[in-house]
């Protein structure tokens, strides 16, 4: 089971709303977020901005600043380079692969303009100026961000980052990996304990196992700002995930049931 101290507090149904498709790459917010929103910030990009896309058409006036550096030239055209060979050797999955293409140019489309793509990676502490980039750098001057995190563990490394600029967030979405690691659990309880940002939801991703204790190897929480949105003290009473907004993040994978230690 989960630690207590994983709950989130209590936010009536009304405010929540998931935002992206019902499956992987969706996330479930606070709609009061939306309409206060500059900028999202996201880290970790791949090929799923789906996320972004549904959020820029429900807030026009917002805007998209990605930092992924494994999301390359090499990236799109080692993809183009399989959809093409299976596309020649006519194999069953054809259909699906002529549509991968299109993803590439959904890509060039949504990333242009106000939206921009830094092939960069976020890191604590840089060595390639050129390659690298600090949260606080790419916040920078912004204001009333949505802050978007899944760098598949790097995400412990810059917790202290986030604390720093507070007062420019008004909701972060992390993803934690390998929580079966008593030490990355453990972090995850001191970001907890430690930052202004209060709880709002948690989700599984069942494209991880759970291990023998009942701990889901990656989790998804949602932070919001109480500075700027009131929430009340109150702990959850919900059971997770919720009935209408969580979805299985792999449609096939067996749907993990949060419990936690009372």
């Amino acid at each position: 089971m989960l630690p207590k101290k994983l709950k989130p507090y209590h936010l009536d149904k009304s405010n929540l709303i998931r935002i992206g498709p019902k499956k992987d790459g969706g996330y479930v917010i606070d709609k009061r977020v939306i309409d206060n929103t500059d900028i999202i910030i996201t880290c970790g990009l791949n090929d799923d901005w789906e996320f972004e896309k549904d959020f820029i058409n429900k807030n026009k006036n917002s805007r998209v600043e990605a930092y992924d550096h494994t999301v390359d030239s090499k990236f799109w055209l080692k993809r183009l380079e399989k959809d093409l060979i299976s596309l020649l050797k006519l194999k069953k999955n054809t259909p699906n692969k002529i549509l991968d293409i299109f993803k590439y140019l959904g890509y060039l489309n949504f990333f242009r303009g106000k939206n921009k793509h830094y092939i960069k990676k976020i890191v604590s502490q840089k060595e390639d100026e050129n390659k690298q980039v600090t949260l606080s750098e790419a916040i920078g001057n912004n204001n009333n961000i949505l802050l978007k995190i899944d760098i598949e563990g790097d995400e412990f490394k810059i917790l202290n980052e986030i604390n720093e600029n507070i007062d420019r967030i008004n909701l972060l979405i992390i993803e934690f990996h390998n929580l079966c690691l008593p030490q990355n659990l453990k972090q995850v309880e001191n970001f907890i304990e430690n930052t202004v940002l209060k709880n709002i939801h948690i989700n599984a991703n069942n494209y991880a196992m759970v291990d023998e204790n009942g701990i889901p190897q990656v989790i998804e929480m949602t932070f919001i700002n109480p500075k700027r949105f009131k929430i009340t003290n109150e702990i959850t009473k919900r059971s997770y995930p919720i009935e209408g907004l969580d979805f299985k993040n792999h449609k096939s994978g067996p749907e993990i049931k949060l419990k936690f230690n009372e």
